[in-house]
């Protein structure tokens, strides 16, 4: 009799931040079908307890975590990852999936404008205090989801949160390009040790994003152009593969679209801007209190 085969991500853990919809359930989703333990990361409880429950329908023998943390709030965010190292004693792939568009200005509990705190600083914080069980885990893997959106877009460290200038658009692709930077510095600065970073540009998907707080303008061409976007599933295939792929294995501080290769823009690839925006980072999430 022959014995089951293995699936490829059997034995490993992975932690999916917005996981309860769009991309991040479909990336969780695609790892729990390969095999690994899943957490997935959502603010809604109802939510995340039906993403959970969705994944495990697709895959009855998944083994799927729901951890409830609002990443808009650093201490929210602490507190995250205070319980997935009580809850994990190995992490052997961190995707920083989540993020989103908000077309006014708002502000965290924190003081700080919630575009760059969600889709910047909050990935940059929880893989910070994760990067301990990450190394003790490796081989393994961080995989955050930027955009091509990256491209239009510039750090603006004179009004970095949009205090006297805010638009929508510029703060987004702002925050996507600090995705790449903050990606490709942590591959620098981890070396030749035991944990990859990556980035990803997934395309143009199907989701909720930006249904907070809509432009105007979004909300008339959303019904037209929504038939020719990919589904969620298509474009988590490449925040799947490089959470899974032995093709990747090693490879470390590359974006990624279509799960090949990509060139990002010069500014990106700017290691005096990237160390900047992390020194300033670092001051951003080191003002909130530890816990």
């Amino acid at each position: 009799m022959r014995r089951p085969t293995a699936l490829p991500m059997s034995g490993r853990t992975v932690l999916v931040t917005g996981a309860t919809g769009g991309i991040g359930r479909a990336t969780a989703r695609g790892l729990a079908r390969l095999g690994a333990r899943v957490g997935i990361v959502g603010r809604d409880p109802d939510r995340a307890v039906a993403a959970a429950n969705a994944i495990r329908q697709g895959s009855p023998a998944a083994h799927v975590d729901v951890f409830v943390a609002d990443l808009s709030s650093q201490g929210e965010v602490r507190r995250l990852a205070t319980e997935v190292l009580a809850t994990y004693e190995r992490l052997d792939v961190l995707v920083n999936n989540v993020g989103g568009f908000w077309a006014t200005r708002h502000v965290t509990a924190d003081g700080l404008e919630h575009t760059f705190a969600v889709n910047h600083l909050a990935p940059f914080l929880l893989t910070t205090l994760l990067l301990e069980r990450l190394e003790a885990s490796g081989p393994a893997r961080v995989v955050t989801v930027s955009s091509g959106a990256h491209t239009q877009a510039r750090i603006d460290f004179d009004d970095l949160e949009g205090e006297r200038n805010y638009s929508g658009p510029r703060a987004y692709n702002q925050s996507k390009l600090a995705n790449l930077l903050f990606t490709y510095e942590l591959a620098r600065r981890l070396g030749s040790r035991s944990v990859t970073a990556n980035a990803l540009h997934p395309g143009m998907v199907r989701t909720g994003f930006g249904a907070e707080d809509q432009q105007a303008a979004w909300k008339v061409v959303a019904p037209l152009v929504r038939p020719f976007l990919r589904s969620p599933a298509r474009g988590a295939l490449t925040s799947i593969h490089l959470a899974s792929s032995p093709e990747v294995a090693g490879v470390t501080g590359t974006y990624f679209a279509e799960r090949r290769p990509k060139r990002s823009s010069p500014i990106s690839r700017d290691r005096g801007v990237a160390g900047r925006l992390w020194q300033v980072s670092s001051d951003l999430v080191a003002q909130t209190p530890a816990g």
